[in-house]
């Protein structure tokens, strides 16, 4: 008796197990933290008379934000089926007269799987989220469903009105654990 109960307690334990490790299989990509936004990624100075060049902080096609703006905390999960969850705190202007202050923006997050061109953007509701006013936001969405992502990129981008400016405000880092 003893030894048929001790077998269905480990039957159940590695069910369970199994079942468990079968059901995180649908997780297609996860980023935890963020970075925000420095519109400017490179500047040089050459030749006589001295020209200054400015190189934007375009991530896979998309432009930054013309202001500085931070993160203090992103979460974020996208599972194979498309469906995307993603948890910002603190995503306020770092410059300018309005540092500290989110402005009325929305945002949406743009998933981005190509290392190089072309990219493909697979993007939550463009209408966006609007921020608190402590930069708070959450997305919860469907995106295509994806089979892989060989080089994860999130962006969290603007929702304004006109599509050349939907600018990145974020971008997540991918957790790789």
């Amino acid at each position: 008796m003893k030894k048929s109960l001790l077998v269905s307690i480990l039957a159940v334990l590695l069910a369970g197990f199994f079942a468990s490790s079968l059901l995180a299989d649908d997780t297609l990509v996860k980023f935890k933290g963020g970075i925000g936004v420095h519109p400017v990624s490179n500047v040089t100075v050459a030749g006589s008379p001295p020209v200054v060049t400015v190189t934007g902080n375009v991530v896979r096609g998309v432009n930054p934000a013309g202001q500085l703006w931070v993160i203090d905390k992103l979460d974020a999960k996208v599972k194979t089926n498309g469906d995307i969850k993603v948890e910002g705190k603190g995503l306020v202007l770092a410059g300018g007269n309005n540092a500290g202050r989110t402005t009325g923006q929305s945002v949406f997050a743009t998933l981005i799987c190509e290392a190089v061109a072309p990219f493909t953007e697979h993007s939550t509701d463009l209408a966006g989220i609007p921020l608190t006013a402590d930069g708070d936001f959450k997305i919860d969405d469907v995106l295509v469903p994806l089979t892989a992502c060989a080089s994860p990129m999130l962006l969290i981008r603007t929702s304004n009105v006109n599509p050349a400016n939907r600018n990145w405000f974020a971008v997540g880092i991918p957790d790789l654990d």
